[in-house]
């Protein structure tokens, strides 16, 4: 079962849980599925409640067919100028040591496109399988917003610093193909094959020893981290990206996608 029951009221979170195989559907296509505050929080809640109800491995999808997966973080919801747009306790952030932390392994099932925060989303999963079709872009700088260090690393353990630095410079769709070939996803599917094989690997993750699988992700978890930054130069990367934050730039950039226009930076 992998679709929420129809006779339940529509909700922007949806769960079912299934031979041990739990499934966590965004469910608000109507704005793209994108991360507002209201469904992070609802994501939040659901994902450690499917693990305690007995999920081994728990799927992150969208509605079946979706053109889009997630379209990232609400920028309506973004602050104004002069507050970290991606501080520690937001909501994105939460979210995404919410799934790295989860105990059992999380597979992103991802048909269609992700932008901004959902590809960090993406990241922070376990495994990422995609239709043939799926792009993903790293949308921050056509903003004006500093991504934050935890973010960054994500995509450097990832894929490397050169193609990181790509992605968040260029802010362009990396397709599938490219995404598998420079390690950020693990299998390519068509799509009237993804859910199938999708859940064929989670059915496998689910009947190997959930102690061990727990175990190795915690495991990983911590050997991913690598090496610590000193106190100095934490404080300096975040009075770099104050910078930007208090900028022209950064309220230009908001202003100009709720007017729905290009913006005109000049960093400044």
């Amino acid at each position: 079962m992998t679709q929420p029951d129809s006779s339940t009221p529509p909700t922007l979170i949806a769960t079912t849980l299934a031979d041990n195989i739990g499934t966590l559907l965004f469910n608000n296509p109507g704005k793209l599925n994108c991360l507002s505050h209201s469904l992070m929080e609802k994501f939040i809640e659901a994902l450690p409640a499917l693990e305690q109800q007995g999920a081994r491995v728990i799927v992150i999808r969208a509605p079946a067919k979706s053109r889009v997966w997630s379209a990232g973080h609400d920028i309506n919801e973004l602050p104004e100028p002069r507050r970290d747009p991606l501080s520690y306790g937001d909501a994105l952030e939460r979210l995404l040591r919410k799934v790295q932390d989860c105990p059992v392994p999380v597979i992103a099932m991802v048909e269609g496109s992700v932008w901004g925060g959902a590809c960090d989303l993406c990241c922070s999963c376990d495994m990422v399988i995609a239709d043939d079709k799926a792009t993903f872009a790293m949308t921050p700088a056509k903003i004006g917003i500093p991504y934050n260090p935890s973010g960054l690393m994500h995509f450097v353990n990832h894929i490397g610093v050169n193609k990181a630095k790509e992605m968040f410079f260029t802010a362009q769709p990396t397709s599938a193909q490219e995404a598998h070939n420079n390690g950020f996803v693990n299998a390519i599917v068509p799509a009237d094959e993804l859910e199938a094989y999708t859940y064929g690997r989670a059915a496998h993750i689910a009947r190997n020893a959930p102690l061990a699988v727990r175990a190795i992700k915690a495991q990983f978890r911590l050997l991913s981290r690598g090496a610590l930054i000193d106190a100095e130069t934490a404080e300096r990367i975040q009075s770099i990206r104050r910078r930007v934050y208090d900028s022209q730039d950064y309220a230009e950039g908001i202003r100009a996608f709720k007017e729905k226009r290009p913006p005109h930076f000049e960093g400044k």
